[in-house]
């Protein structure tokens, strides 16, 4: 029987994720939890943490703390996504109970599908830090949609960020948030049809590279992708490039046959209707702000509230035997789209999903010119 305050660790790792966008402060600063511990390889990042987090117990390993401590709740709070999976796994095997876990999930899809397995087998709940699915506006925006504000869904488009890492990193570090509102908007993929290229041109193997943050093969500087979903004909578009004006262009419109929402991501993220069933924002269909009545008031800290939300609900999954609202499969399935476009580009041609191959990348498998 579970009683609060649990044990809480957390897992950070400095000078390659850090502790992630504050998930080591919501787990310090959440009465129901009582962090007795830390790991950090970096000794002085580790001795930052242990005082940030107010605790007497620090560890270098992350398995060592998890073995000594036996807490019950921990954050995976490294933003790099390489030690995910290890991680999380080491939690399930050192009875956990739930994980806050930082974005992506992985780099590839055997780790995902290892993390999943995991959480099934040993009923460990995993969070994703996926802000924007919590937050008041877009639950208000779901509600018009089914209120039929904009009509039929017919498409959504998405960017990424388009900043620098405009292409394949971007595809990652920051599509991974435009693909996971797609799933939930429209459900689950059916297939993918993707195109890659660096400079104009198709990449193949010899554009492939390690990517930074951990994000393991890395190719083209831009990614136009289209995403087909079960029992719905809607599609879903996904594009990032290196545009001269970079920027200003991530996030998500829904498009519909008497209108059309755009928004942008984060726990207060901008949201407009336009309600024109042209598209046309001109004259009375000019666009207007979308906002939620039990949205908080201006001030205070928005990454904090979001942080608060998510372990809200990690905690209440956990004490009812649930899954959170964003769970292990939806981490998976992110991923799962991301490396489809890659899959679907070394195809010439559709992928459908889930995926048959995930033992390997879809970068290791490119065909020669």
């Amino acid at each position: 029987m579970f009683a609060p305050p649990y044990r809480a660790a957390v897992i950070g790792r400095t000078g390659r994720g850090d502790y992630g966008h504050g998930l080591d402060l919501a787990f310090r600063d959440d009465p129901r939890l009582q962090v007795v511990a830390v790991s950090d390889p970096d000794p002085a990042g580790r001795e930052r943490a242990a005082k940030r987090l107010g605790v007497e117990k620090s560890y270098e390993d992350h398995r060592a703390m998890l073995e000594a401590e036996k807490p019950q709740f921990v954050a995976v709070a490294p933003r790099w996504l390489d030690g995910h999976a290890d991680m999380v796994l080491a939690c399930a095997e050192n009875g956990v109970r739930g994980v806050f876990c930082e974005k992506p999930m992985a780099p590839d899809l055997a780790s995902c599908d290892a993390i999943v397995d995991a959480c099934d087998r040993t009923h460990m709940k995993l969070a994703m830090a996926f802000q924007t699915r919590y937050a008041p506006r877009y639950a208000r925006i779901k509600a018009m949609i089914a209120e039929g504000v904009i009509g039929e869904v017919l498409e959504l488009r998405g960017r990424g960020k388009e900043d620098r890492r405009g292409g394949g990193e971007d595809l990652m570090v920051l599509g991974v948030h435009v693909l996971d509102l797609c799933r939930d908007l429209l459900g689950e993929p059916a297939w993918c049809f993707a195109r890659v290229t660096a400079e104009g041109r198709p990449v193949g193997p010899a554009d492939v590279r390690d990517g930074a943050e951990g994000i393991g093969p890395l190719a083209g500087d831009r990614i136009d992708a289209m995403f087909g979903f079960q029992g719905t004909a809607a599609v879903a578009h996904f594009a990032t490039a290196r545009p001269k004006e970079p920027g200003k262009r991530f996030g998500l419109e829904i498009r519909g046959s008497k209108g059309c929402i755009g928004m942008g991501f984060g726990w207060s993220p901008p949201a407009f209707l336009l309600a024109d069933a042209a598209w046309e924002a001109a004259g009375p269909g000019a666009w207007s702000a979308i906002t939620a009545t039990d949205e908080p008031g201006a001030g205070g800290d928005p990454l904090a509230a979001g942080n608060r939300a998510i372990l809200d609900d990690l905690i209440r999954a956990v004490e009812t035997d649930s899954q959170p609202a964003v769970d292990a499969r939806s981490g998976r399935a992110a991923v799962e789209m991301i490396l489809a476009c890659y899959d679907s580009h070394g195809r010439r041609g559709l992928s459908p999903m889930p995926l048959a191959e995930r033992a390997s990348h879809p970068l290791t498998r490119l065909p020669r010119a």
